[in-house]
């Protein structure tokens, strides 16, 4: 928590104002009680009424100087505390953007998102109490306790006793709930994650019949949180009838010693009052410690779960020396192997070839060969293990994400589509576009032969994710989003898979067209959309197997051979070869 109130330091000003106003708050605290004593002991006792109206009359306005003091605290510490929690979901947002995919996978994405709402709320009520609470309690402790002494020093000893009893018993109670914090925010992030599953997976959960599977999982993880949190609440809820029964004990005890005193003539009744709220005063103080000691140590394990986050560096990073690609758009692959993050085997074993401008270069494979892992690593969202990735000669890691990206439109594998309309998703914040080119990108891609037949065209509305649009559709906003603006190297990472034969082909044609002077890599499954590319590399268990063309692959390449065969006939084969052969 200590490292977190960094963050308070921009809004020091509502800080002291808050501490300035729970000093005021606890010196009116401190100060009625004594005032009480004296209407009791000289207005009361004696029947002079004018001293009594005259206290009473301070002890109204000093009350209202209370009232007035804790209404702006409210405001003060609760401003800076929630202006703290919007920096820090900022600073913590900015941090999980400029993570390369080994730390998305490291902390999972549920866990992520918990910690930027969940635990971040903690945060916020915790820094509301440090200002209120963690001054008031210590200040009112220590006060009464010095107030209780000048009005009764034998009287006040009785809190020898019983506030080391309540400490103790404190101390027991959340030295056995801090662990339990813990384990309360990693249940929530499970929670998370299987909410998460259920509503993005509804589709094949639906299709399976899975709904009471997934029922069972969500009240399986729903009744471990439930479980941990009532046994939190249930330690925490014993601090109060302990504190009660402190207490009432410490009343009955001041009330035996204070009425023989009074018997004996050592000490008045309205000081006994006094000494017995100055008393109550330490013990609802050690109370408020005690809601402290609840929160704070939840807090503190948000906290550390957020300090985690803002302290992990990513494995990609922006070069330390740059170094400019010449721009021509010369992909290179030398000697590259890549392990991902945990794994034991290389998802990519020393690799090698280069794509060219004004070439198609098609990359294909069983599942799991390492087909799209080639794109992530040139797209930068890993590192190479071994080996490089060069572009125009230059270590991708030289140049500067942002201008590496620029040089690369991409289309992922599973197509991400935006609430917004389908030029929003093409355009995807280059507001340089104009809407010609927006109109262009869709009529390559083929979007305008479904956008056409939708109210609004390209401006008709897409619901978040695109459940609107079919496979095919989301695949063809996604390409015309990639070729968009213009760019020295594109990406397909099997952006054609949902799309048919016919609709394919018609993309491909006007690609090769449009992109003929830059550097296309087309990872794909059908053997039909890369036999015509001008070379293929064959991957298998991630090595290259084989480069050339569709002809001279299936001279020399029994792995290509296999997956043609298993997809056209013979006879398609060699037609195909021909073709390109010419």
């Amino acid at each position: 928590m200590l490292r977190i109130l960094k963050y308070l330091k921009p809004y020091l000003w509502l800080v002291m104002v808050t501490v300035l106003l729970v000093i005021i708050d606890s010196y009116v605290t401190l100060y009625l009680p004594d005032l009480m004593s004296q209407i009791v002991d000289e207005g009361i006792a004696k029947g002079n009424i004018d001293y009594i109206q005259k206290v009473g009359t301070r002890m109204l306005l000093v009350s209202l100087i209370q009232v007035a003091a804790i209404i702006v605290m409210s405001y003060t510490s609760s401003w800076a505390a929630m202006y703290a929690g919007r920096d820090i979901r900022s600073d913590l947002f900015k941090k999980i953007q400029s993570f390369s995919l080994a730390e998305i996978d490291r902390f999972s994405t549920a866990s992520l998102i918990t910690r930027t709402t969940n635990d971040i709320t903690q945060i916020q009520q915790a820094l509301v109490m440090i200002q209120r609470m963690v001054i008031r309690a210590p200040v009112i402790a220590v006060g009464s306790i010095f107030m209780a002494i000048s009005k009764d020093a034998k009287l006040t000893m009785i809190l020898l006793v019983f506030v080391p009893l309540a400490s103790i018993a404190l101390y027991l109670v959340f030295a056995r709930v801090t662990p339990l914090f813990k384990s309360m925010q990693k249940k929530i992030d499970r929670l998370n994650l299987v909410l998460r599953e259920r509503v993005t997976g509804i589709r094949v959960i639906r299709a399976f019949n899975r709904e009471e599977h997934e029922k069972k999982r969500f009240d399986e993880a729903n009744r471990d949180l439930t479980q941990t949190a009532l046994r939190v609440n249930r330690m925490g809820a014993v601090v109060f009838p302990i504190m009660t029964i402190v207490m009432n004990f410490t009343i009955v005890a001041l009330i035996w010693l204070g009425a023989k005193q009074i018997d004996m003539g050592q000490l008045q009744v309205g000081a006994m009052m006094a000494v017995m709220q100055y008393i109550m005063q330490v013990l609802f103080a050690f109370t408020m410690i005690s809601m402290i000691f609840v929160f704070l140590p939840r807090a503190s394990v948000a906290a550390q779960r957020v300090l985690e986050v803002l302290a992990t560096e990513p494995s990609v990073r922006e070069p330390e020396q740059v170094e400019e690609p010449a721009g021509q758009g010369v992909v290179q692959f030398k000697n590259v192997t890549f392990y991902y993050p945990g794994a034991k085997e290389p998802a990519l074993r020393d690799v090698s070839f280069t794509a060219k401008p004004g070439q198609m270069t098609a990359i294909i494979g069983n599942t799991g060969s390492g087909k799209t892992t080639i794109l992530n690593l040139i797209m930068r969202f890993y590192d190479a293990t071994e080996g490089s990735v060069e572009i125009d000669g230059v270590d991708v890691r030289k140049i500067p994400l942002a201008k590496l990206r620029r040089l690369i439109g991409y289309a992922p594998q599973r197509p991400i589509i935006f609430s917004g309309t389908i030029a929003e998703n093409i355009r995807f914040g280059r507001n340089e576009l104009t809407d010609e080119d927006i109109f262009r990108a869709a009529e390559i891609a083929q979007v305008n032969e479904f956008a056409q037949r939708m109210p609004g065209g390209l401006n008709a509305p897409v619901a978040q994710g695109g459940t609107n649009l079919s496979g095919g559709q989301k695949q063809r906003i996604s390409i015309a989003r990639a070729i968009a603006a213009k760019h020295k190297i594109y990406l397909f990472d099997d952006t054609f898979s949902a799309v048919d034969f016919r609709i394919d082909a018609k993309i491909r044609s006007r690609l090769m067209k449009v992109l003929k002077d830059a550097t296309m890599i087309v990872v794909a499954q059908r053997v039909a959309t890369v036999m015509h590319a001008d070379q293929i590399i064959v991957l298998k268990d991630g090595a290259v197997e084989d480069i050339g063309t569709h002809e001279k692959l299936m001279r020399t390449c029994p792995v290509y051979r296999d997956i043609v065969f298993s997809q056209i006939s013979e006879e398609e084969a060699t037609v195909g070869g021909e073709l390109n052969g010419r």
